[in-house]
């Protein structure tokens, strides 16, 4: 189900930027020309979506090779040769853009979450997405997530509960709201409550909450948050978490941080495709 969702994404992509057909290359070139473009990291960066920005040339036109000359997960230092693209010159530029966007985000994605991970080493706290995505690619995101070394939060809506403080104040309370998710939800899925003081812990723990996110919480604050708790259950730290922040974050001895920058606001790597026609 998702090689197709992945497939149905490129192929909406091709469509929104081919459109009639692209006017510039059929001008140019007489259709015949072959030869090979190189895709080089224009900064230091982590490779992450070569299988995904090779299908986008194969579904331009099978007969294009693409040949990957690092893996997913490797750092590319600024002028690293990432990979090769043989064949019709024509059908490569009908494919590039498209390609590019898509794999520019996903190594961007990569190497910013890496950097969380770097910026936490050491501690017990683990990078985690949020569903802060893309929309429409958020299967991508977060696969670009755990090849930066992060984990991933919840998939969607229907993979775990998060009472969040809007469902607290439409119900009245935690309590309320956790009890509703205890009678109505299946006894597989967890709980989590956020909570925007210490009171509130105190009362997401007393319910019975599985995990507790501490919601733009203060330092300070999320010290006695943790020394509450006691490990008796995961602590999530969220809201506002910068590559400044995050390891003091994780010094407090929380076990997750959630950090939404790393899909919602990424910058894009700087990569580009080089062609060099043959003869």
């Amino acid at each position: 189900m998702e090689k197709q969702r992945i497939r149905t994404l490129i192929e909406n992509a091709l469509a929104e930027d081919l459109g009639w057909g692209d006017v510039t290359t059929t001008s140019v070139l007489s259709g015949g020309e072959q030869g090979t473009a190189v895709v080089m990291a224009k900064d230091g960066l982590i490779v992450a979506g070569l299988a995904i920005f090779a299908e986008v040339f194969h579904l331009v036109d099978p007969a294009l090779a693409v040949k990957a000359l690092m893996n997913d997960g490797e750092k590319a230092a600024r002028g690293k040769i990432i990979a090769e693209i043989n064949g019709n010159l024509g059908q490569i530029l009908r494919a590039e853009r498209v390609a590019l966007n898509i794999f520019q985000r996903m190594c961007g994605i990569a190497t910013t979450t890496g950097r969380y991970v770097e910026a936490v080493r050491g501690t017990r706290a683990k990078i985690v997405d949020t569903r802060k995505t893309l929309p429409g690619f958020r299967v991508l995101d977060k696969y670009a997530v755990t090849v930066g070394g992060g984990y991933n939060h919840r998939f969607g809506l229907s993979d775990g509960i998060l009472i969040k403080d809007n469902h607290i104040d439409a119900v009245g309370g935690i309590t309320a709201a956790v009890a509703r998710c205890r009678q109505k939800a299946h006894h597989l899925l967890k709980i989590e409550v956020e909570c925007r003081n210490l009171d509130d812990v105190r009362e997401a723990l007393g319910c019975g909450a599985n995990v507790i996110m501490l919601d733009n919480m203060a330092i300070p604050e999320m010290k006695q948050a943790v020394a509450q708790v006691g490990g008796k259950v995961p602590l999530e730290a969220s809201g506002n978490v910068s590559l400044e922040t995050v390891g003091e974050i994780a010094a407090t001895g929380v076990d997750l941080i959630s950090v939404g920058a790393i899909t919602h606001s990424v910058k894009a790597a700087d990569i580009s495709l080089l062609i060099k026609k043959d003869g």
